[in-house]
């Protein structure tokens, strides 16, 4: 991704700060930033359409790729040794992959856009530089996500979420 966007997908990223700021959900993603501070992290963040059905993450896959929900439902799969399935749903205002953003470990689910979903993405390469060059946005940023991480860790149906 190249390191501005035009300014029309900057612009776009305020939906995500609307669903943000606007989400009622135990996992809903605690990151208040002004709106220059948004404008900033938009640099960063790619977006990503989802038509329902489609895969987003595959569990097994080794990949550290954080997706901020804006618009949509998302279902969260996962298969464990006994090839019992668990589910979550995760919606706007959420995120997914933190886990594995965290962990480096692939991924603990699978997930399928439930619906026509909007999210934008932020891979490692991109919160690295992100860290560099505004460390006070990545630091508000790291700590919203650990706060959904420990969240769904401490609510045994939204484990499930943790990807």
């Amino acid at each position: 991704m190249n390191a501005s966007l035009p300014h029309t997908e900057r612009a776009d990223v305020m939906g995500l700060a609307q669903a943000m700021a606007h989400s009622n959900a135990l996992d809903a993603v605690p990151l208040n930033l002004d709106d220059a501070k948004w404008q900033t992290l938009a640099n960063y963040l790619q977006p990503v359409t989802l038509q329902q059905g489609q895969v987003l993450i595959e569990q097994g896959v080794k990949d550290r790729t954080v997706y901020f929900v804006e618009s949509g439902s998302l279902t969260v799969h996962y298969e464990d040794s006994r090839e019992r399935v668990r589910i979550a749903v995760v919606g706007a205002g959420s995120l997914l992959g933190e886990g594995a953003f965290f962990s480096h470990l692939p991924r603990s689910a699978t997930v399928h856009a439930g619906s026509a979903s909007r999210l934008w993405c932020l891979t490692p390469l991109r919160f690295r530089e992100l860290s560099t060059r505004y460390p006070e946005i990545a630091l508000e940023l790291t700590v919203a996500m650990s706060a959904v991480l420990a969240r769904r860790m401490y609510n045994k149906p939204k484990r499930v979420a943790v990807t």
